[in-house]
């Protein structure tokens, strides 16, 4: 069963990149909202109920058309906030380092330049959606978008790092400064997790 999950920090610990009321309504309505609706939508398929939310974005392609929808929005929307909430940190983090610096780097060129090709792509997402570092099936980082709660898993892809840029997650501080708010975001990413899922 789909469950909403614990995060490492209280509401008011990200502030003032991300202030207490936001995250408090982010995370106990928007994200559970996704849960429950995730749920009634499986109903009548309690084998797809039993599968992680990951293992069901992979096989998305093989699901039934009835529950595909519910798959791609809610189910998308549960893996995309379970994987933001684990990546953002109170802890101040010097950056990445190891493995995964030297892989952004190659990528990249430079720490410096991946963050601002980084914020140019997830700013000029257009509506709702996504800013992602992920790792393709070569093992080679990218930068994409996705609109909505598409998930990078549903194209073979693996996210390691994942920025929403949906309104309803930064507009209370910054209103439409989309750019201010992805410019400011990194102070609070956990670096070590990323590394984590990175060495996967």
């Amino acid at each position: 069963m789909y469950t909403l999950p614990k995060l490492n920090f209280d509401y008011a610990d990200l502030e003032p990149i991300i202030d207490a009321r936001t995250m408090e309504i982010h995370h106990t309505k928007h994200h559970l909202g996704y849960i429950n609706k995730l749920i009634a939508g499986l109903e009548e398929y309690p084998e797809l109920m039993k599968k992680d939310i990951n293992e069901l974005l992979r096989d998305f392609k093989n699901l039934p058309d009835e529950v595909k929808k519910t798959v791609r929005n809610n189910g998308g929307g549960h893996a995309n906030h379970t994987l933001f909430w684990s990546i953002l940190t109170p802890s101040k983090q010097a950056g990445p380092s190891g493995d995964l610096l030297l892989a952004i780097e190659n990528s990249f060129g430079s720490f410096g330049e991946f963050k601002k090709q980084f914020e140019t792509a997830a700013a000029g997402q257009f509506g709702s959606g996504w800013g992602w570092l992920i790792k393709n099936d070569k093992g080679d980082l990218e930068i994409i978008t996705t609109a909505n709660q598409d998930s990078p898993l549903m194209d073979g892809l693996l996210p390691i790092l994942g920025i929403d840029v949906w309104e309803h997650a930064y507009y209370l501080n910054y209103q439409n400064r989309r750019p201010d708010y992805l410019s400011s975001i990194w102070k609070i990413i956990n670096w070590e997790q990323v590394d984590k899922y990175f060495s996967k």
